[in-house]
């Protein structure tokens, strides 16, 4: 199939995945603990944020694979979805004490997982897919969705630590 959105898809979480990376590597490993990444967050707490909002979306997306209705929120459901601040606390006091090796591996592997979802859905529904991607990418102006929306917050963190830390 000439313009198959299976794959353009599949191109976009490469690129995300690639991005996230390269701000890990970027980071490093001796930075991951220390606050300040995200607020009063380490990168260590963003990663376990964002691989939390990641397998919502994946979700999502091996449901609509099956042709199934999405599946119910990972969180509490009285949190719902529209105010993020209170689902944020509740994925940060899940997850704060997670080692950070494990927090890594988790982050990286819910990029192919997510991968392997779109891979298994028809193609009727990565169409709808793909244009529910391309609105949002519209209404929050950030190309790489939720990386996009914290990298910039995270790159200023790493330029402000004091020479010594870097």
């Amino acid at each position: 199939m000439a313009d198959d959105p299976r794959a353009d898809l599949v191109g976009r979480i490469e690129a995300i995945r690639d991005r996230w990376h390269q701000l890990v590597a970027d980071v490093g490993e001796e930075r991951m603990e220390l606050a300040g990444a995200m607020g009063d967050w380490t990168f260590k707490d963003l990663a376990s944020h964002m691989t939390a909002w990641r397998r919502k979306t994946i979700g999502r997306l091996e449901a609509t694979a099956r042709g199934e209705p999405p599946p119910p929120t990972p969180w509490a459901a009285e949190l719902g979805e529209e105010e993020t601040d209170p689902v944020n606390a509740w994925i940060h006091d899940r997850t704060k004490d997670d080692p950070l090796p494990d927090v890594l591996s988790d982050a990286a592997t819910t990029y192919e997982t997510m991968i392997a979802a779109v891979r298994a859905m028809p193609v009727e529904a990565a169409t709808r897919e793909r244009a529910a991607w391309d609105e949002a990418q519209v209404e929050d102006g950030h190309p790489y969705g939720h990386l996009g929306e914290h990298e910039s917050s995270v790159r200023r963190w790493l330029e402000a630590l004091p020479s010594d830390r870097r």
